[in-house]
């Protein structure tokens, strides 16, 4: 047998390997979840589920602090999900203090929360907080996904001292996205319409943004599949846990915004027509003249490259630059690598310790 499979060059399976493998993937898939360490911090403000977050730089170099926002549909602490491959901790020993915004998962009794509310009361309210906290004059603000929608609309708004803007995986024109075709058409035309489903739970259920988050991806067993292949690879395993435990950690969310949202952007496509009004204030995003990054990834499964574009065209900055990367719309944060993505590029646009 030996020797037919070596003339039909057929690996020789090494059942020992083989048991140790599979014993590793029902291990993973049986025990409880890992825990999550945090970058050192403590919090300096809250507003109902909301926490701000201080991380201190241990060796700082810059003034300029930054400020992260994620997107409300995930929880934040994929941007320090461990301690190689944390962004925030990245960044702090870059020599950057970091604030990171945690918008909380909503309760019954905040089914009426507006995108208004999150934007005016809740994240303005924060980066305001950052700069008391700092004792500085100005702010980096840095939005990944929906937190970059939601960070370019209180830029275009606001007159706190926002010193560069940087927006990842950025949904801004929705005139296309990542749904199947027909699903985007029902969305537009107003056949498919969350109203009622919204009205009737007040608060979208977790598991319900779950279940879209993993339609959105087709359902995706790659990550199942590559736990089999690398079951023997430590460093990957616990990369693996920390990632499923997120993904499975989901929000609930305030079924107005839900409402808004849906209607608002994937519906009426308003932030990019300049139709959208937050605070009874129109959002004009040509009135975003802070230094500017854009980045996008190249396996981005959520969020379109054309989607963020635009915003390019739209905001007046004369420091606009615009960066494409290598990497997955999750894995850019999972494995540290935004962290040095937007170094250099801070680098040059933070006041520097004297």
């Amino acid at each position: 047998m030996m020797a037919v499979n070596s003339l039909l060059n057929i690996p020789v399976l090494n059942v020992e390997k083989e048991m140790g493998r599979w014993s590793t993937v029902c291990k993973v898939l049986s025990e409880p979840k890992p825990d999550i360490e945090s970058t050192p911090r403590k919090a300096v403000w809250k507003k109902n589920k909301s926490v701000l977050w201080y991380h201190p730089s241990p060796d700082k170099k810059y003034e300029t602090p930054v400020f992260l926002v994620y997107s409300l549909l995930n929880k934040p602490y994929i941007l320090d999900i461990s301690e190689e491959g944390s962004v925030v901790g990245n960044l702090t020993k870059m020599g950057y203090d970091v604030y990171l915004f945690d918008w909380g998962s909503p309760a019954l009794e905040d089914k009426d929360i507006t995108l208004d509310d999150y934007i005016l009361d809740y994240l303005e309210a924060a980066v305001k907080r950052a700069i008391r906290n700092s004792k500085v004059k100005e702010i980096s603000l840095v939005g990944y996904c929906i937190g970059g929608t939601l960070s370019a609309i209180l830029t275009s708004l606001t007159d706190l001292p926002i010193k560069n803007l940087v927006l990842a995986a950025v949904p801004i024109d929705y005139s296309n996205f990542i749904m199947p075709n027909k699903w985007v058409e029902a969305i537009q035309t107003g056949t498919l319409n969350f109203d009622r489903f919204s009205n009737a739970y007040e608060v979208i259920p977790s598991e319900f943004l779950y279940a879209i988050f993993m339609a959105l991806q087709g359902f995706n067993i790659g990550p199942n599949v590559n736990l089999v292949t690398w079951a023997d690879d430590k460093k990957y395993v616990d990369k693996w846990r920390r990632m499923d435990k997120w993904m499975k950690d989901a929000v609930t969310f305030s079924g107005t915004a839900f409402k808004q949202m849906f209607n608002d952007w994937y519906k009426d496509n308003k932030l990019v027509k300049g139709e959208m009004k937050v605070g009874g204030q129109q959002v004009d995003l040509t009135k975003i003249n802070c230094s500017t990054l854009v980045i996008t990834s190249s396996r981005d499964e959520l969020v379109l490259e054309t989607q963020s574009l635009p915003i390019m065209d739209l905001i007046s900055s004369e420091d606009k630059t615009y960066q494409h990367v290598e990497a997955g719309h999750v894995s850019l944060c999972l494995t540290g690598q935004f962290a040095y993505a937007i170094d250099s590029w801070l680098a040059e646009r933070s006041e520097k310790i004297q």
